[in-house]
């Protein structure tokens, strides 16, 4: 990509792009997840692997600063032209990602553990969520390496590696979910051993494609230099802020799935079927917001305050109009997507309940998840954990008055305000971005 003349509409769709299909590929993972097991007799399995999914989404993707903080660092030595600390960002967090994938499996029990009891389900559905969680955590090396080599490749803007990587795991994860649910009859333990499966060959993968990048960093790299005090620091400091930003995300949607649990296993069944298609837009709407992660980090290394400008004004143009499509969808699919979910008749009805709140969500959502990339790519972690922590409080606040008044309705209203709450405290904070480019070009 050429990083002197303006950004096109066509460089966006080209960052994008291949982001959006590779995103839009994990949720269906999980769409799948649930409907090989939304088949069987029993509704409890559809809960369990809902209940096995947020457990893994709240313990994996409290570590999703390896990929956020990655693509930060990445893009702004891309754009600044750095090949130095290109080459030791990417041994540093390579390392990291395979010490803490360790360290995750020596704590699995207690995480687990306490997971379960924070849940409240049912006694069946925790057990079978039990044999989900033990099988699946063995996955968190790799798991966490496959983040670092997205981050990695959303930063030098390589959005095409990224849909490799992610198409190798996912459909690796649909074929094996088939095999061992359908084929085997291994229920919701044969959901786990499938992703487990997937995410050691596609994090194999990972090493593969950038084996070249790896082995010129370990050639050229002065040790000393790649465990700079200084250095280390700074990338501490980042993933700590996002890595507490990540834990208030992942901890909001898992108060609703929790919410969910207690309120029966027909509506934690309906729900998860309705959070897949949230999911499903979120994973959509994300591939402009690391399409501006990239762009924008590039353009703030480089020290480029137009081309940051319009990065931010093309990539949001086009989230947008996304979103806007992706609510027609709903209008007027969405009932037949729930019915490819499930053939339990009241799941069924009970989701299609709620839907509405489905319609509305992808324009409340989209303004948060640009404002997200944007601060990824710049590097302002600590004005992220802010807003964050704040929103997070918010949404607390209004779920404790909401749920009680309208039940699962307040449960998805809480949710939409959530959304718009997490734009708003952004919003105050982007000022400060471009009052950073403005000293640093003087």
């Amino acid at each position: 990509m050429n990083r002197t003349k303006p950004l096109s509409h066509r460089q966006v769709w080209m960052l994008a792009g291949p982001i959006m299909l590779s995103n839009v590929s994990v949720p269906l993972v999980g769409a799948v997840d649930t409907a090989v097991v939304g088949h069987l007799p029993d509704p409890a399995a559809i809960g369990a692997v809902a209940l096995g999914a947020l457990i893994f989404g709240f313990i994996f993707w409290s570590f999703g600063f390896l990929r956020m903080g990655t693509t930060g660092f990445i893009a702004r030595a891309f754009g600044a032209g750095d090949n130095r600390a290109l080459s030791e960002t990417l041994l540093r967090v390579i390392l990291l990602a395979l010490v803490l994938g360790v360290v995750t499996i020596f704590l699995s029990v207690p995480l687990i553990e306490f997971a379960l009891v924070i849940l409240d389900s049912s006694d069946q559905v925790e057990q079978l969520t039990a044999d989900y969680a033990y099988i699946r955590i063995w996955s968190a090396p790799a798991t966490l390496c496959i983040y670092v080599f997205t981050g990695i490749f959303i930063g030098m803007h390589n959005t095409r590696q990224v849909f490799v990587l992610q198409f190798i795991l996912n459909v690796t994860n649909v074929a094996l979910d088939i095999f061992f649910v359908v084929g085997l009859d291994l229920g919701v333990e044969g959901v786990a051993v499938a992703t487990l499966i997937a995410e050691y060959l596609a994090a194999s993968v990972g090493f593969y494609l950038l084996r070249k990048q790896i082995k010129t960093a370990i050639q050229k790299i002065s040790y000393p230099s790649l465990f700079d005090k200084q250095a280390l620091l700074a990338l501490m400091r980042t993933n700590g802020d996002i890595f507490i930003r990540t834990l208030c995300l992942t901890f909001s949607f898992a108060y609703f799935t929790a919410q969910s649990a207690r309120m029966g296993e027909v509506v934690l069944a309906a729900n998860a079927i309705l959070m897949h298609l949230q999911s499903i837009l979120a994973y959509g709407l994300d591939g402009f917001a690391h399409a501006a992660e990239a762009l924008t980090g590039s353009a703030y290394g480089a020290t480029r305050r137009e081309a940051f400008k319009r990065a931010v004004r093309l990539t949001s143009l086009w989230a947008l109009i996304i979103a806007a499509l992706m609510s027609l969808v709903y209008l007027f699919l969405g009932e037949l997507i729930i019915g490819l979910f499930t053939g339990i008749e009241s799941v069924l009805e009970t989701a299609t309940i709620y839907l509405p709140w489905l319609v509305g969500l992808p324009l409340l959502s989209i303004w948060s998840f640009q404002l997200d990339g944007i601060f990824i790519g710049t590097g302002f972690s600590r004005e992220m954990r802010n807003a964050m922590i704040l929103a997070t409080a918010l949404y607390l606040a209004a779920m404790s008055l909401l749920i009680p008044w309208l039940g699962n309705h307040g449960l998805f209203l809480g949710l939409s305000l959530f959304m718009v709450l997490r734009a708003i405290t952004l919003g105050f904070y982007y000022p400060r971005i471009l009052s950073a480019m403005d000293s640093r070009e003087l």
